[in-house]
């Protein structure tokens, strides 16, 4: 039977569909081509995925990029032979037949349930496929061979090292090229690139996934903690701290012990099971415990900047935006169910003031609903889905489900927003979460003096702060907002006989509260403004004789806007009121 779905012609199916199909097939002449410089090559698996393909091999040596360039030219000439793709189902015996010699396939032959399998065949090439193809190779698009990874063969870190080989495709050589060009614009935006050149900071090997901050990071952290402080003051949250390492029963009782226990770092301590934090929910509610509660002291809004840590696989690390040691803006909720609904509101409001402060737009809206596994009833569950839903009509947002995605003990509202080049990042979130309280046995008394469980509220804006850092330089291009920046200010003074007239404009400013350094290197003046703007350095104010006489500096923006010579009075003043307002560029 042909499975390739030609009853339908290519040109007449949706664009999405005609796209599916072409990075799939690109997958299979991909495979052709190594099969071709590699004949003794196994190959594994070979889906398409968002912008592009891959496949895995086990080859007999590592590629190189000159590979790439090789391998890329035999793919045009399977595209240019115009060769028609077929497919058919064949029993499992016959496929075992043909693939003999391909111990991957075999493999995946064995878990096939069913009696049949597909092969697919173009030209001398052949492969077991589900189907989903172009017509012809000829049809498959624009694409090109981007890079080479190590991945193991099922994603188990027992089993082989294959290599994977990624490609880029669309349907048109002008959006692959614009595919690319964001591609090159991210690499230099890497946050990993930038945190060594901008000096924020570095991941030692001797501490896999936990961040050494430098004190440019320091700084950076401390800001995004600061600017938390002074909002949690306004709406109402009070700071705690809870302990690092517990008696693994607390996370018995949250449901993380049997959940996410594989996800945390145990050990034994006096013959006693313990657990090193991987979220602060269970101590929230270990605190909330202690002394009697009555509804006229809630909402109890409970707000904690510890570490966490989580055992992430050390294949998934990478840089701030995956880490086993992070912190949260995290805080815990607890309110009666009269004031969830406006609780979750003020939630909103934060999270659009913040993302307004940090420049990152109007934030598109997913609610993730009740997962496979969970704790709770499903009453519960569906009420908080429902209350969710309702709050973020309320609050003017639109939103898409992610059914399944919920946190096991609550379903979550998340907050993603798109960054300078268009990539998608999931931020904050609002959890309701029915089970918790009711596993802790929490209680208040209620307005009628009887004992009532609250409502627990989970929500984290900025979320983990280091992918929040990650993300954020990514975004900005380290371009930070000045009331952000590490360093606001960068004086350069002309000649050495400037340092002290330099210094002095930097102990006036730093009265105003204000981060300024000067620059008393040998180098030339031009190579000393270009030295700040490589640091993204929001000003730089240059001195020498003329300034020094008239009490000012002449200034420049990072950008390579000249200001001309203003008064110290004047620079004071318009830096000042820059931090003040959070305004996002000078």
């Amino acid at each position: 039977m042909v499975t390739t779905g030609h009853d339908i012609p290519f040109a007449a199916l949706p664009a999405d569909e005609r796209l599916f199909r072409q990075r799939h097939s690109a997958a299979h002449v991909l495979a052709e081509a190594v099969l071709e410089m590699f004949p003794e090559a196994k190959y594994a698996i070979g889906p398409p995925i968002e912008h592009g393909f891959y496949y895995d091999f086990d080859l007999p040596r590592s590629l190189t990029p000159d590979d790439l360039g090789v391998l890329e030219a035999r793919m045009r000439e399977s595209v240019t032979r115009d060769l028609e793709i077929r497919g058919e189902q064949i029993p499992k015996d016959e496929a075992r037949r043909l693939f003999a010699n391909q111990p991957y396939k075999l493999e995946l032959i064995d878990d096939i349930e069913d009696a049949t399998v597909g092969h697919f065949t173009h030209g001398n090439y052949q492969d077991l496929c589900r189907g989903g193809h172009t017509e012809t190779t000829g049809q498959i698009g624009a694409f090109k061979l981007t890079h080479v990874a190590g991945a193991y063969w099922r994603g188990d870190e027992k089993r082989p090292m294959l290599q994977r080989i990624y490609g880029a495709l669309y349907p048109t050589q002008e959006e692959l090229d614009a595919y690319l060009l964001s591609v090159e614009e991210a690499e230099k935006r890497d946050h990993r690139r930038l945190g060594r050149e901008l000096d924020l900071f570095h991941i030692d090997p001797l501490a896999p996934g936990a961040p050494f901050y430098h004190p440019n990071g320091a700084q950076l952290y401390n800001g995004l903690l600061d600017y938390m402080r002074g909002l949690y003051v306004e709406y109402g949250y009070t700071e705690v701290i809870t302990p690092q390492i517990f008696n693994v029963d607390i996370f018995k009782t949250s449901g993380h012990y049997d959940h996410f226990g594989d996800d945390m770092f145990m050990f034994q301590a006096d013959e006693v099971e313990m657990g090193v934090k991987p979220m602060n929910c269970p101590g929230h509610c270990q605190l909330f415990r202690q002394g009697l509660h009555s509804y006229r002291d809630l909402p109890l809004r409970l707000a904690e900047f510890t570490r966490l840590h989580r055992n992430e696989r050390s294949g998934t690390l990478h840089g701030l935006t995956r880490v086993r040691s992070f912190s949260q803006d995290d805080s815990h909720i607890y309110c009666t169910p009269e004031q969830t609904n406006s609780e979750i509101q003020r939630g909103f409001l934060m999270t659009r003031r913040i993302y307004d402060d940090f420049g990152l737009g109007t934030p598109i809206i997913r609610l993730a609903t009740r997962p496979e596994q969970f704790v709770g009833s499903i009453e519960d569950w569906t009420n908080a889905e429902r209350m969710l839903g309702d709050a973020i009509h309320h609050a003017g947002y639109e939103y898409t489900l992610a059914p399944g995605e919920g946190a096991f003990y609550a379903p979550k509202v998340e907050f993603h927003f798109r960054d300078a080049i268009g990539r998608s990042w999931q931020l904050g979130t609002v959890q309701v979460d029915m089970a918790m309280a009711h596993r802790f046995e929490l209680r208040y008394i209620g307005e009628d003096g009887g004992e009532h469980v609250p409502t627990m509220l989970h929500r984290a804006i900025l979320g983990s702060l280091e992918r929040f850092l990650g993300v954020y330089i990514e975004h900005t291009g380290g371009r930070f907002p000045l009331w952000l920046a590490p360093v606001q200010a960068t004086v350069i003074p002309i000649a050495d006989r400037h340092n002290a007239y330099a210094q002095k404009v930097q102990a006036r400013l730093q009265k105003r509260g204000l981060r300024v350094r000067v620059d008393t290197s040998n180098e030339r003046m031009n190579a000393k403004i270009r030295s700040a703007q490589l640091q993204r350095v929001p000003y730089m104010l240059v001195v020498g004789d003329r300034e020094a006489e008239a009490g000012a500096a002449a200034v420049r923006t990072r950008n390579g806007e000249d200001l001309g010579a203003l008064s110290l009075a004047d620079i004071a003043k318009r830096l000042v009121t820059e931090r003040d307002k959070r305004v996002l560029t000078p």
